[in-house]
């Protein structure tokens, strides 16, 4: 039954995933960001957007979609749906560099300790083996009590279960020691 119910909810996701509302979109670094997503037929809205910079380059705009609003990661790991979209802005980006920067955040969404998801962090690595490049989108689509499933350019790659799994990819954004604070303050519209 758990196999059906995942394929079913992968399929609903492929066929209707991302169906965007430019009406009203917000712009953040270049990039317009929809006001709402629907996923499965259920309507999700823009919580917050940022960039995400290092050595004063913008490398990411990275932009929370999520049912009901929410200012802290409490709030948005007890929805049923969110949505971490990653838009790169940056042509420094490498496929090395995006897997050496989410294992580093999946590190310090673990306090150190990746033992209990190091399968699904090394099938999600695997995403990323195809060069990342200058308006490359990924989005996640996360499901308490699910997973994650994953998508690059609109286009599926994978869905990865597990309820530890889909916590500890959140916290790379918005835990305790995000990949950075202010793209974390701004993704949580704080």
């Amino acid at each position: 039954m758990k196999a059906f119910s995942t394929i079913a909810l992968t399929a609903v996701l492929s066929t209707s995933l991302l169906i965007p509302s430019l009406a009203q979109a917000k712009t953040v670094s270049g990039v317009e960001l929809a006001d709402n997503l629907t996923i499965a037929e259920q309507s999700l809205a823009l919580n917050g957007a940022g960039v995400r910079s290092k050595f004063f380059m913008d490398l990411y705009v990275g932009s929370l979609y999520i049912a009901t609003p929410a200012t802290d990661l409490t709030a948005v790991l007890e929805q049923s749906t969110a949505v971490v979209r990653l838009n790169i802005t940056s042509g420094m980006i490498t496929s090395d560099k995006m897997v050496d920067a989410i294992n580093e955040g999946f590190d310090s969404a673990t306090d150190g300790d990746t033992s209990s998801i190091d399968k699904n962090i090394e099938q999600f690595m695997g995403l990323f083996t195809e060069e990342v490049s200058k308006g490359d989108q990924f989005t996640f689509v996360t499901h308490k009590g699910a997973g994650v499933t994953s998508f690059k350019n609109g286009t599926e790659q994978a869905t990865i279960e597990g309820e530890a799994f889909r916590q500890a990819l959140l916290k790379i954004w918005l835990g305790d020691e995000p990949a950075q604070k202010s793209l974390r303050k701004n993704m949580l519209a704080k």
